[in-house]
């Protein structure tokens, strides 16, 4: 294996602004184009850097609570003031000896750690 390139999470149908709302004016990222062939089907790619999040659309739409991406941050307490300040309040976490991390909900539920 070379790297991960991108993870994806599932959103339901029509979210995409909602979520658009977090991942891109709260946290920065950029929207990348979706090849035309996969245009259609609705949902955001999303980039930062060498972070890359796919939001797809799942008819069955369940949110991932349990599985979910951990993006490292050069500020985290900055970033978790920000998203708290936002509404977007973190779950600090200190399970693991000398991690500082939190969790958040996306705006459909799905689980993001930022550590």
């Amino acid at each position: 294996m070379l790297r991960l390139d991108h993870v994806q999470l599932a959103i339901p149908k029509g979210a995409e602004d909602q979520c658009g709302r977090l991942y891109v004016d709260l946290l920065g990222m950029k929207e990348a184009p979706k090849p035309s062939t996969l245009a259609g089907r609705g949902g955001l790619w999303l980039e930062s850097g060498p972070v890359r999040i796919h939001l797809g659309v799942e008819e069955k739409f369940s949110p991932a609570r349990k599985a979910h991406p951990a993006v490292a941050t050069g500020n985290l307490d900055g970033l978790a003031q920000m998203l708290s300040e936002a509404g977007c309040e973190p779950t600090w976490d200190d399970a693991i000896p000398e991690v500082r991390r939190f969790f958040v909900s996306d705006p459909v539920g799905n689980r993001i750690e930022f550590l």
